[in-house]
Order: structure tokens, then sequence, then C-alpha cells
């Protein structure tokens, strides 16, 4: 038997478990046969007497109680399998010899019953033990029959003895075979049930470590489990499972963008912003809350699964706003020991230079001339507004807060940046602000605002309605403004570094404009954010569309 020239002790669990299993079974089998040759051999049926043959019933009864002993053995004694197997063998081939001599031999037809111990030792014996086994009975068959020669008149069915041998060793050939391979089978999935299990351990060691948040959904968007990163960027405080993305209202630009991949699998990363949130307002089954947004990169995969089993897809999920404020600070730092030295150290001369040019603008004229003193003109006036916005960032603006009616406030702001830019009147879009008011300073607001309109102007076709105003509300019920142009969209390289001070992708641009507005935002309790949002008012194809959004406080009562 290919499985026993294992050592015994070199078994996995599952296959020893197996085999003093699969003796139970036999000495069960073995009770139950010799009840019934109890019955058929040491009682007489049809009279309901007691067998005329008392050695046959005494031989079935032994065997009963034999039978009975062997089961309660390899049930409490699990040790020496091997020779438990060899005695239980050896005495059903001599309780059934001895039945087989008391019935009278062939025409009894009890020579079929060595089937059963044969079978025993070919599934659970080795090899040779099982041919022995087959061996045994198949000469002692012989003899039998030669005996019948010697004492017996008729002829003896050496014929019949003959082929039970055979029957006997094909039996027990095919059944070791096939039990090999089974236990074979069993050993090879036990080392991979093994495998498997080391390497689920190994995986649940990785991702419950991996700073990446992992999400696994269904095809609807359920959520059926979450590793501890993506608890704590999603703000839950429970287990991440058992609830619908889309059936919870803080979650709604991931199960959007979710929806949005599946529509069209061949889309790179979607980014989303998780507004705060705190439970009791974000939907059913969902424990937990946010103090600050989280700005996410989300990235999806597909499981491969059977037909059969539910479609699983995975979300991988990574916080770029540790990455946005670790950058910011190590600038902020380096920027506050400048200020300082650039206030006195370059002010001053830079005043003499934009003097010393005005006056030279008087005496020269000539066309080479103008030209050169143009460039130096328009340089110092760059290097100066650097060198104002650099000083505004050392003195905190303190706000003056007050209701703010978002109708008139932008339609009067539409009118002048208009003007400023020379623009038509419906390149802007303003959106129904009804009788919407927000808690601003008004100033503040006003300058925020024409620092992202003159971003907008700069990439926007000009078209009418190419440049976006329009207020909304987000999945908590607060005030948002949104300010978006039809131009090609800021792309996530730029987004991760978009309001960290001096980075600018124009020639012409401080790197300060958008991080001051950020700071007056927050000077206010409110919050600028470049976003990606799945919404029918995206311009263009329906998929991820940016747009700066101020969140605000929630307008005071009274």
């Amino acid at each position: 038997m290919a499985a026993w020239k294992v050592p015994a002790h070199a078994l996995s669990a599952e296959a020893r478990v197996t085999l003093w299993r699969s003796l139970q079974t036999f000495t069960v089998t073995r009770i139950v046969i010799a009840l019934v040759l109890l019955l058929y051999l040491g009682f007489d049926l049809q009279s309901g007497s007691v067998s005329t043959d008392p050695a046959a019933a005494e031989t079935c009864f032994a065997y009963a109680t034999a039978a009975i002993l062997f089961a309660v053995m390899a049930a409490r004694w699990r040790r020496r399998f091997i020779i438990q197997l060899g005695v239980q063998i050896a005495t059903d081939l001599a309780v059934i010899s001895l039945l087989y001599l008391a019935a009278g031999g062939m025409p009894s037809g009890l020579g079929i019953l060595y089937l059963f111990p044969l079978a025993g030792a070919a599934i659970l014996a080795p090899l040779l033990m099982a041919l022995f086994s087959a061996s045994v009975a198949a000469i002692f068959l012989l003899l039998e029959s030669a005996w019948q020669l010697f004492v017996s008149d008729r002829e003896p069915p050496l014929m019949q003895a003959g082929m039970y041998g055979a029957a006997f060793f094909a039996c027990v050939l095919i059944l070791n075979r096939l039990a090999a391979r089974l236990l074979g089978q069993e050993e090879l999935a036990a080392q991979r049930g093994t495998d498997l299990r080391v390497q689920q351990a190994i995986n649940q060691i990785v991702i419950a470590d991996v700073g990446d948040g992992i999400l696994v959904l269904d095809d609807g968007g359920g959520v059926y489990t979450g590793n501890p990163a993506a608890r704590r960027m999603l703000g839950l405080e429970s287990e991440a499972e058992g609830f619908r993305l889309a059936d919870a209202s803080a979650f709604e630009p991931v199960a959007q963008a979710f929806a949005a991949w599946r529509a069209a699998p061949g889309e790179e990363a979607a980014f989303v912003t998780i507004k705060p949130w705190h439970e009791g307002g974000s939907g059913r089954g969902v424990r937990g809350g946010r103090d600050q947004p989280a700005h996410l990169k989300l990235r999806f995969a597909r499981v491969d699964t059977s037909a059969q089993a539910g479609g699983r897809s995975v979300i991988f999920m990574q916080d770029v706003s540790a990455i946005e404020n670790q950058a910011q600070q190590l600038k902020l730092a380096s920027m506050g020991r400048l200020t300082a030295s650039i206030a006195h150290e370059v002010r001053n001369p830079l005043s003499a230079i934009g003097h010393a040019t005005a006056l030279l603008a008087e005496d020269l004229h000539g066309p080479a001339e103008v030209r050169l003193l143009k460039i130096v003109s328009d340089n110092v006036a760059r290097v100066n507004r650097m060198v104002e916005d650099i000083l505004q960032l050392s003195r905190k603006a303190q706000p003056h807060s007050e209701p703010v009616p978002l109708a008139a406030f932008l339609a009067e702001l539409k009118a002048e940046f208009c003007e400023i830019h020379g623009l038509d009147g419906d390149i802007v879009w303003l959106g129904d602000a009804g009788d919407a008011t927000v808690r601003f300073d008004p100033l503040h607001l006003h300058e925020v605002l024409l620092n992202l309109l003159n971003n907008a102007v700069r990439y926007a076709s000009r078209k009418p309605g190419s440049i976006r105003i329009f207020p909304s509300l987000d999945a908590a019920g607060r005030p948002e403004l949104h300010v978006q142009d039809d131009g090609p969209g800021i792309t996530p390289d730029v987004r991760a570094h978009l309001f960290e001070p001096f980075y600018t992708t124009s020639s012409k641009g401080t790197g300060l404009g958008l991080y001051l507005a950020r700071e007056l935002c927050l000077n206010n309790d409110a919050k600028l954010d470049y976003e990606y949002r799945f919404d029918q008012s995206a311009m263009g194809p329906r998929k991820a569309s940016g747009r700066f959004v101020i969140s605000f406080i929630q307008p005071r009562s009274g």
C-alpha cells in the first residue's frame, strides 16, 4: 500500500484519525456479522429452538463476544494499530474456517464470508499483510477440498476453491490500491489544508499590519470585510462588514467611485473625500465617526471566483491627507525661517530697483530700452507680490464672521470678476443659491473666490457656462460652494501637492494663492479642497469631475 511505505508516525494526524475511524467501522460490522451468524447457525429459526449443532452455536457466541471486545478496545485504546488489526483478522479467519468446516465445506456457501476480513485487511493493512491473509484463506480452501479426496466418495469442488482463491487475491489487490490512493489523497488534502491555514495566518498578519486600507465588497456594494487601516480611514468603530456603502451617506463618494469603476473597469485610480461624520448621520449598521475630512486614493481589483461563488471586488485605499500635511509642514518650517530675512533684506532693495526703473523709463524711449525696462518692472512686481504673500502668511488674519447671503454676494462677485477680465457675463454660470446664508468674513470670502476664479479663467475654454459657481449640501446637510471649469482638470499627481506653499505649475505664479485661500477658509472654520465628484453637474462625459469645494460651518440660528 503506497501510504504504508511511509512510517506510521510520519502520517498526518488527519490520516491517523481516518485509520482508527475505519477500524471502528470494521469492528461494528464484525458485530453485525457475528450476530447474524449466531441467529443463522445457533438457532433453528423454523422450530424456534437452539440449533442441534452446539459447537457452531458456541463458536458464534464466542465470536460475537470477541467482536464486542474488539470494538471497545478500538474505541478506548488507540495504540498498536497493526497489532490490533492483525489479531482481529486472525480471529476472523479462524472463526470463519471453523464454521466453514462445521457447515460441511464448500457446499455450505460460507466461503464468501472470507471476503469480510480480507476486505478489511486490504483497506487497513499493508499490502504484504493483506496478501498473506488472502493466501491463508485460499490455501485453507484448497487443502479442505483436497482432503475431501481421501474422506469423501464424491468429487471435491477443487475448481470452485481455486476460483474463490483467485477472487480473494483480486479483491485484496483492487481494494488495497483504491485505499492507498484515497489515503494518499487525504494526506495531500491535509497537507494542503495546513499550508492554506499557514498562508491565511500570514495574510491576516500582513493585511492587519499594512498601512493601506483594504475593503472587500460584493457586486452590490455590500462590505464583506475590511482591515484595521480601512476602518481607521473610514472612521468605523466596529468590524467593517454587514452594511452597504450606498446606505451610508458618509461613504457615498466611495460607493459612487466603485459604481463608476464597475461600469468602466479600465479606469485608473479615483480620489474621493470622506467628510466629517458622526454616528447616527451616516446610515444603518455603521458605528463611529470622523472629526476631520479624509482624502483617499482608491484602487480597484476584481477577485477571480467561480461562477457558483459570489463576485468579490477589493478596494485599496490610501490616505493622502497625511502625505499632504507632512509635505506642507516641511515647507512651512522652511518658510518660517525665511520670512524675516526676506522682509528686511529683499523689500528695501526691491523698492530701490523699482524706483530706479521708473526714473529710467522717463529718459529712455527707444523700443529696446522700453522692452527691457518692462521686463525689469514686471519681475520687480512679481517678486514684490511674493514678498507680500509671504508676509501675509506670518500675519494670521483675524476673521470678522457674519451671515453672508450667497445669492447677492455671488452676483456682485461675478460682475466684478467679468469687468476685471473683460469677460462676457454668460461665461460664468451661477447656480441657484436661493436664500442660502453662510457665516464667513465677506472680505476673506471675496479674496478666496477671486483666487479660485483667477485659476479657473486661466484654463477654461471661455465658452458660455465654462466657469460654474453653485452651492450644494454635503451628505450631512452642511452647505458647500463649488467652483468648476471645463478645463482639462488637475491630475492626481498635481492634486497631491496642490495646496503646498510655493508649489505651482505656472511660470507666472508664486505657488501661494491656493495655500492662502485655504488658510483664510480655516480661519473662518471652513475647509477648501479640490475634490473629484461623481454627479450629474459634472461637465463632459459621466466620470469623476474635479472642482474646488468650500465646506462651510452651519449658519448660526437667529
